[in-house]
C-alpha cells in the first residue's frame, strides 16, 4: 500500500514529501537562531561614548592610551577596538584612573606591572622582549641559509655531467653486459 501526501498531491509518497520539505523548517530555525544571536551581540556591544570627560585633552589622552594597549583576550586588537568583556573592564579601569588624576605614564606602569609588556602594542626593546623584536629576523636568516644551501647542492648535482669519452665507455660496458656470451654463463 502506497500512501500519498495530501500536501504534494496524489502519487507522491509521504516519506518522499517529508524528505523534500524536511530541511526547510530546520533551515528556518537555524536562521532565526543566528538572527537572535546577532541581535544579542549587538545589544551587548560596547562603545566609547559611555566614557565622558570634562576636559577634551583628558578624553584625547584616554582614547590615545586605550589605542596603545592590547586586548589580552583578542591579542590583535587594541582596547579601543575590542568587544571582549575583559577589554571593557580594562577600559573602565583606565577611565577611572584618568578621572582620579593619574598620568598616562602612571597608568601604563600600573598595567605593565600587572599584565607584563604584552599589554603594550609597542613593547620596549629589552632582554625579555628580544625574541619578539629580533626573532623574526633571525628565523628569516636561518631560512635563507638553508634555502641557499639547498640551491647550491642542486646546482652542483646538475654540474656533474660526464664527458663524451666516459659516455662511450659506459655504453661499451652496458653493451658488453647485454651480450649473449654473458647470458650463457
Amino acid at each position: 500500500m502506497h500512501l500519498t501526501s495530501p500536501i504534494r498531491g496524489s502519487g507522491v509518497p509521504r516519506a518522499a514529501a517529508r524528505r523534500r520539505t524536511g530541511w526547510r523548517p530546520a533551515l528556518h530555525a537555524v536562521l532565526l537562531f543566528l538572527a537572535l544571536a546577532c541581535a544579542g551581540l549587538q545589544a551587548q556591544a560596547y562603545t566609547l561614548s559611555e566614557f565622558t570627560f570634562d576636559d577634551p585633552a583628558q578624553e584625547r589622552d584616554f582614547r590615545e592610551l586605550i589605542g596603545k594597549l592590547r586586548c589580552l583576550v583578542c591579542q590583535n586588537e587594541s582596547l579601543a577596538a575590542s568587544q571582549a568583556d575583559l577589554a571593557q573592564d580594562l577600559r573602565q579601569e583606565v577611565y577611572e584612573m584618568m578621572k582620579a588624576g593619574k598620568s598616562k605614564a602612571q597608568i601604563l606602569d600600573f598595567l605593565v606591572s600587572r599584565y607584563g609588556d604584552f599589554v603594550l602594542y609597542d613593547p620596549p626593546v629589552k632582554p625579555s622582549t628580544y625574541p619578539l623584536w629580533y626573532g623574526p629576523a633571525i628565523l628569516a636568516l636561518i631560512a635563507a641559509f638553508f634555502l641557499g644551501r639547498a640551491l647550491l647542492r642542486r646546482k652542483k648535482a646538475r654540474e656533474t655531467e660526464i664527458s663524451a669519452e666516459e659516455e662511450r665507455r659506459v655504453r661499451a660496458l652496458l653493451a658488453a653486459a647485454d651480450s649473449p656470451e654473458d647470458n650463457a654463463k
